[in-house]
């Protein structure tokens, strides 16, 4: 995994499953057991690392009303810094009242092969974006429960961040 893959930002804080940063709250599901919470460079809103599994999982936010570009432009956004990327599936899918792009693909980072899920929305002038990083193998199928259980529970939460 890269560093900025792993980071998780300082500038807010998780609590009872609600993040509240500067311009953002938002609940999320539980990650599930083996999860353990990393920091690195203020990358992301949150981030957490298994070992077992050799995954990350990052959620982030950013809220601009200038980002109010198509999901398609955004997740091309995150992919930079992948090579040899392939799509695995691409879905609409519902989050939170809206619709989100769930993409599935393969690619090298760093040369090294991994297995990416990436899950972006948009709502109320702000982008959120999930992603699963993990080497190719079992470690995605094993991760992924976890992933969607931390979506299933995504709502974003009104009053201040």
């Amino acid at each position: 995994m890269s560093l900025a893959a792993m980071g998780c930002a300082t500038t807010g804080a998780l609590q009872n499953g609600v993040y509240r940063g500067e311009q953002t709250s938002y609940r999320i599901g539980p990650v599930g057991e083996g999860w353990a919470a990393v920091t690195v460079d203020r990358q992301n809103d949150l981030a957490w690392h298994s070992a077992s599994k050799e995954a990350v999982i990052h959620v982030d936010s950013d809220c601009d009303p200038t980002l109010d570009i198509p999901l398609t432009a955004l997740r091309s956004h995150l992919m930079i810094g992948f090579t040899e990327r392939e799509l695995v599936d691409e879905e609409r899918v519902p989050m939170d009242g809206r619709e989100a792009l769930r993409t599935q693909f393969t690619a090298k980072l760093d040369g090294v092969p991994r297995q990416i899920l990436l899950q972006i929305l948009k709502k109320d002038d702000c982008v959120y974006d999930f992603g699963l990083i993990t080497p190719l193998g079992p470690g995605f199928e094993e991760a992924l429960p976890d992933f969607d259980g931390l979506l299933a529970g995504f709502a974003t939460t009104t009053g201040q961040p």
